[in-house]
Formats: C-alpha cells, sequence, structure tokens
C-alpha cells in the first residue's frame, strides 16, 4: 500500500497546514468585526512599522493622537466655494397711521393802502367812505389818522378785521357798496364837506363862513363861485358871529397887535378880517387864531382878495 501517495511528503505537508492556519485566523477575525485599519503611510512602510519618505529615506515619525479640546474645522475647505447665506427678511411691524395733514395756512388778503400812503387811489378810497358816511371829511389823497378810523368802522360794518388799512377784501366790499365818484367828488374846493348856506347867503355879493364846517363859500346871488378851508379864534379869542359887511382891505398887512404877517386881510369887524395864515398851512387845525378867520390855501385867498368888494356882505353861523 502506497502511504505516500495519499499523505504527501513532509514539506507538502506543512505548507498545507500552514495555509490552513492562516485561512481559520482571517475566518475568526472577520467573525468578531476586528478589521485592520491601516496607518496612514502602512502600505509605503518597511517591515518593522517604519514609514518611507518619498526619496526612500525612512524616520521614525511618533503618533500624536488628535487632542480631546481641538474642534474639527466649521470653514469651508480651501478651494471650495460656498452660496451666498440668504438675507433674513425683516420683522413685520404693524402699519403706522397716516400722518395728519398740515392745515392750510391763514388767508392774509394783499394790503393795498395804509397809513402814511398818498396818492389818487388815496383820494378815492376817501370819497367811497363818503359815500357810506364813514368819512366825514372831503378827499385829501392823503392817508392819515382820520382814514385810518374810517376804514377800521367800515371793516367791523362789514364783518372784517378791524385792521384801519385797506387790504383786497376791503376794498372790494366798498367798491360793491358805492359809486364811482366824480371829478367834483375827488378834487372839492374845501377839506371838509361846504355846510348848506345860510338863508342870509343866498342874495348879494356874501361871504358865507360856517363855524359847523369849518369852510367859507364865496356866493353871489345864491352861487357858490369858490370855497376854501377856515378856522377861528380860540375860546379865549372868539370870532364874532352874525352878520356884517368888509370895511376894508390891505394885501400885505402886518398885525400891529400881535406882529404877524396878515396877507390879503379883508377886515369885517374891528381887528377881525379874513386873511391867509401861514401857520395854518403848516399846522392844521391844531392851532387856532386871535379872533381872525383863518384861511389855509394861499392861492384861493389872493383870487378871493381880488373879487371882493369894500361893502360885500359877510356872515359868520354856525
Amino acid at each position: 500500500m502506497d502511504h505516500g501517495r495519499n499523505r504527501g511528503t513532509p514539506k507538502m505537508l506543512r505548507t498545507s497546514a500552514l495555509r490552513t492556519g492562516l485561512a481559520t485566523a482571517a475566518v475568526l477575525a472577520a467573525g468578531v468585526g476586528c478589521t485592520v485599519q491601516p496607518l496612514p503611510g502602512a502600505a509605503d512602510a518597511k517591515p518593522g512599522g517604519v514609514p518611507v519618505t518619498a526619496n526612500g529615506s525612512s524616520s521614525p515619525v511618533p503618533f500624536q493622537p488628535p487632542s480631546p479640546s481641538s474642534k474639527p474645522p466649521t470653514g469651508p475647505a480651501v478651494g471650495t466655494t460656498t452660496a451666498p447665506m440668504p438675507t433674513p427678511e425683516p420683522p413685520r411691524t404693524a402699519t403706522p397711521p397716516p400722518a395728519p395733514t398740515p392745515s392750510r395756512t391763514t388767508y392774509r388778503p394783499k394790503t393795498l393802502m395804509a397809513s402814511g400812503s398818498e396818492s389818487d387811489r388815496v383820494r378815492e378810497l376817501q370819497a367811497r367812505l363818503q359815500q357810506t358816511g364813514h368819512f366825514e371829511l372831503n378827499p385829501t389823497g392823503y392817508y392819515g389818522s382820520i382814514t385810518v378810523s374810517a376804514v377800521s368802522t367800515f371793516q367791523k360794518d362789514r364783518g372784517l378785521p378791524a385792521t384801519g388799512a385797506t387790504d383786497t377784501v376791503t376794498w372790494q366790499r366798498l367798491v360793491v357798496v358805492t359809486r364811482m365818484p366824480t371829478r367834483d367828488e375827488l378834487r372839492p374846493p374845501t377839506t371838509r364837506p361846504v355846510a348848506k348856506p345860510d338863508p342870509r347867503c343866498l342874495e348879494g355879493r356874501v361871504l358865507c363862513i360856517s363855524k359847523g364846517s369849518r369852510t367859507l363859500t364865496w356866493m353871489i346871488d345864491g352861487k357858490v363861485k369858490s370855497a376854501m378851508d377856515v378856522r377861528f379864534g380860540s375860546q379865549y379869542t372868539p370870532t364874532r358871529e352874525g352878520t356884517f359887511t368888509v370895511g376894508w382891505k390891505s394885501r400885505d398887512h402886518v398885525s400891529t397887535l400881535y406882529d404877524t404877517p396878515m396877507p390879503y386881510a379883508m377886515f369885517f369887524s374891528g381887528g377881525q378880517a379874513v386873511h391867509y395864515s401861514a401857520d395854518f398851512a403848516a399846522s392844521g387845525y391844531e392851532g387856532a387864531s386871535h379872533g381872525c378867520v383863518n384861511v389855509r390855501d394861499q392861492k384861493k385867498v389872493a383870487s378871493l382878495f381880488d373879487q371882493v368888494r369894500t361893502g360885500d356882505k359877510v356872515v359868520i353861523y354856525w
């Protein structure tokens, strides 16, 4: 019986046993899940665990386990791109109520005339106010304190702000209730309306002088030839009232009692006369005479002096 063919040689038996043992160890390792993980560079390691570098040299590299306090990197890897983060939507809030509409600016009418103004339009204003009974004088064209008072009264009566200045609204209201003044109304001969003549003035040639209206009217047979503003004496030197006649005339007279000029003097009662007064022309009704009848307009009284005759009548009344 050939035992050698069935059993093999001793060398062959040792090789077979070695292979069988390695296979069994591999099966046992796989059964318990202990897969061996090679260290970095293990594929290039020499026997004995020494790594081999790229140039073939080897040097011992101690193993350094990761630090427990270290953290994995959080940023993107080098060479990679990241999409931009979307902008977060702002939190929604309640819609605020609309802002209140600002109030309208108060309308202020344009001022057309006021205190200190002087023009033909002021003259028209005064003539229209005279029609409504708010202006007692005749138009002068100057916007003084009397005009301010008249405009203020008109504004009060119409429910307007009583400023005393004539604005566009005041002017429109006045134009509606009045008519266009005539030429004689715009430029009357006197500052104050001429008074109704006294019955004694309606016949003959008469210097008809009214203390009430402070005017002198030169009349011939009841017809007015001219009129002018006059002023009278004070309470201590009053101008006499009544009917008189022109006794005498003196063109360049000077008062011997008061040593003052009395141009174009027409004497009617003693030392009292009708004459021009430079003081009256300058200061108006703020002053008074010493009993004479002062005339403010020099041209008018000069013309009157040439027309009046000695013996003409003089009537002074209220």
